[in-house]
């Protein structure tokens, strides 16, 4: 089908002026799976010192929303994938597809087709009833244009080849061949002069300069028509000498599954982009980190930074076969990632969370990072450790914590106030081994007296170590947390 003429993917895979894009529907919010599509194309173009584009596909007017627009530039953010230039809006772009459109009725490789809604209705009746694949074979195609009414609604089909077959060799896939009778005259410009999503994107490729298509495996097939017009083009601008509209590289992507191997949904954790943030707490590089291991991996490497995976990616490492995404890893990456990351950055990000605005308890946070950090998987368990440093005095202790603040263990406190506050070295050392010291004079396990201590603390029975927390909380705030519950609160 294709001209010896027009570049292949195997030369373009050799252009070092590669450009990448990403280009989602605005009908809802990004997806996991258009989030590792964004990566994939932002890795391959950083990798070959390239450029990666942003195209929002919004021609679908009645489903694009200003506020699905929004979500997609906000993730892309948060996962700095960006593009590189302002995002183009295929909708703004109609004039463009529309002239195009309107080059290859001209041309002769496109026509007027009359066929009612009607009249392909009952053609698909038929062909069901007789078991049979349903393909546009339109009397309109070689009509003569001479025929053609004016005064009767149409619409403009590509003229599809017939004969032979259609290769492309995918970069991810491999060669993969169609039959050309599996192709339709597919409409290219509807009957108000709005342009089909096959006429934009090819368009649109071509003039953002794009040299690499990479996106999912369920694309394949939309290849195989887009190439029905970029070939239509190239033909149109070679006899005219305006130019080429060569061939794209294909890099269809296998789409990503849940843990048990079906389709990703929203029971398998498949969230927005946004969820991941804002409802799970997850820190961007560890769900960039994550993504980029679904589907393609360099050895046996599991944590990955930015940099090295610019300098690694390669698209014909990524497997064939379909990912699967398992939440309960991501959550697991997260937290390798918690642990390493900066402590002013995380206290930054939970502060709000906490309602915290003063710079002093902004302070306190960073310093108890080191210690709340290793305990937590996600942001939001980061911030709930947290939440025992600003409680108001006296404390409300939860229900376990509560048990363990009986009539019983008010001696213990008391003993223990006694014993901290004749300690002048507030640091780890010094409380440490004055507890030690007061349990092996009170013939009690250290435990029996960290417990009901912790609880007084926190009012909580889960904690960082008894003395990270005594030092995080300072001498007087944590004698006064114990003085509260050593003896009955006074009646107000």
């Amino acid at each position: 089908m294709a001209s010896a003429t027009v570049t292949s993917s195997a030369d373009l895979a050799r252009n070092p002026a590669v450009v990448t894009r990403f280009a989602p529907s605005p009908t809802g919010f990004l997806h996991i799976g258009g989030a590792r599509t964004a990566l994939f194309n932002w890795l391959f173009a950083r990798h070959h010192g390239g450029t990666y584009l942003v195209r929002i596909e919004d021609t679908d007017r009645a489903r694009s929303t200003d506020a699905a627009i929004a979500a997609i530039f906000d993730g892309l953010g948060w996962l700095g994938l960006e593009g590189d230039a302002p995002p183009v809006f295929q909708f703004a772009r109609s004039d463009r597809h529309a002239e195009v459109a309107h080059r290859l009725l001209a041309a002769g490789h496109a026509y007027r087709c009359y066929l009612t809604q009607a009249e392909l209705a009952a053609r698909r009746e038929a062909a069901a009833a007789e078991r049979r694949p349903f393909r546009i074979d339109s009397e309109w195609r070689d009509a003569d244009p001479a025929t053609w009414p004016d005064d009767q609604p149409y619409v403009i089909r590509i003229k599809a080849p017939r004969d032979g077959e259609s290769v492309i060799d995918d970069l991810v896939q491999g060669r993969i061949t169609v039959s050309n009778r599996e192709l339709d005259d597919f409409v290219i410009l509807r009957g108000d002069g709005t342009p089909t999503y096959m006429l934009a994107v090819v368009v649109d490729d071509h003039d953002m300069g794009v040299t690499h298509v990479i996106r999912g495996d369920d694309h394949i097939n939309n290849a195989f028509r887009q190439r029905v017009v970029i070939d239509a083009m190239h033909t149109i601008e070679q006899a005219d000498g305006t130019g080429a509209w060569p061939l794209p590289a294909y890099a269809h992507i296998p789409l990503i599954h849940g843990a048990d191997g079906a389709k990703l949904s929203k029971r398998h954790g498949a969230l927005g982009v946004d969820a991941y943030r804002d409802e799970l707490g997850l820190l961007p590089e560890a769900v960039v980190n994550y993504l980029l291991r679904l589907g393609w991996g360099h050895g046996d490497d599991e944590i990955i930074t930015r940099d090295q995976a610019v300098a690694w990616f390669d698209i014909a490492a990524v497997n064939k076969g379909a990912a699967r995404f398992d939440l309960k890893k991501l959550l697991n990456v997260n937290a390798l990632y918690l642990r390493q990351a900066d402590d002013a950055r995380l206290a930054g990000l939970i502060a709000p969370m906490l309602g915290l605005t003063d710079a002093a308890q902004a302070d306190v946070l960073t310093a108890a990072m080191p210690v709340l950090k290793v305990r937590a998987a996600d942001l939001n368990e980061l911030a709930q450790g947290a939440r025992f440093l600003f409680a108001q005095r006296p404390i409300t202790p939860d229900d376990k914590a509560a048990a363990l603040l009986s009539q019983a263990a008010r001696p213990v406190l008391d003993a223990v106030f006694t014993r901290l506050h004749a300690t002048p070295d507030w640091t780890l050392p010094a409380l440490e081994a004055a507890l030690k010291a007061l349990a092996e004079e009170l013939g009690m396990g250290l435990g029996k007296i960290a417990q009901p201590l912790r609880a007084a603390l926190t009012g909580a029975t889960t904690s960082p170590g008894i003395y990270d927390v005594l030092v995080l909380l300072g001498r007087d705030e944590a004698l006064g947390r114990i003085g509260d519950q050593r003896v009955p609160a006074p009646i107000t």
